[in-house]
């Protein structure tokens, strides 16, 4: 419940508390605070207990903190009946971004033979940049495509 305090927190908590409470009335301060904690627990607990009981036996294995998003979705993971573990096993992350980035820089993933065909320059690459040639330039009386929509 308080693993996130630190040591200086405590301190600070501790400090605040003598000065707002005295040194004299601290103590029973401390005793109500626990004891108002531990009937709130057996009360939760009786609830707990009452629920259970209510649902019935098809309901035994059933924990209130699987009602918590997260812990539900991992214990579901954690389930091998779909298969999971072995196609998150089979994956291998470092392999695809290699292969997406090798597609990107236009290199080739697989070794190919050096007698296949290749269109254009000779080491197998596309050439994508837009390069103008005399067939490119628009005629005089071209105009651009017209979107009724776009004005």
């Amino acid at each position: 419940m308080f693993n996130d305090i630190g040591a200086l927190e405590l301190v600070t908590l501790v400090v605040l508390a003598v000065l707002v409470f005295g040194p004299d009335k601290l103590p029973k301060v401390i005793q109500d605070v626990t004891r108002t904690i531990r009937k709130i627990r057996e009360f939760s607990d009786s609830a707990k207990q009452d629920i259970r009981q209510e649902l019935g036996p098809e309901f035994k294995d059933f924990e209130f903190e699987d009602l918590n998003p997260k812990t539900f979705i991992r214990k579901q993971l954690d389930n091998d009946e779909l298969g999971l573990k072995e196609i998150r096993n089979g994956f291998d992350l470092k392999k695809e971004m290699a292969e997406v980035t090798d597609a990107v820089h236009g290199r080739d993933t697989e070794p190919s033979s050096s007698g296949s065909s290749s269109s254009g320059s000779g080491s197998g690459r596309i050439d994508m940049s837009k390069k103008p040639g005399p067939s490119d330039k628009p005629a005089a009386d071209d105009r651009p495509p017209f979107d009724a929509d776009a004005t």
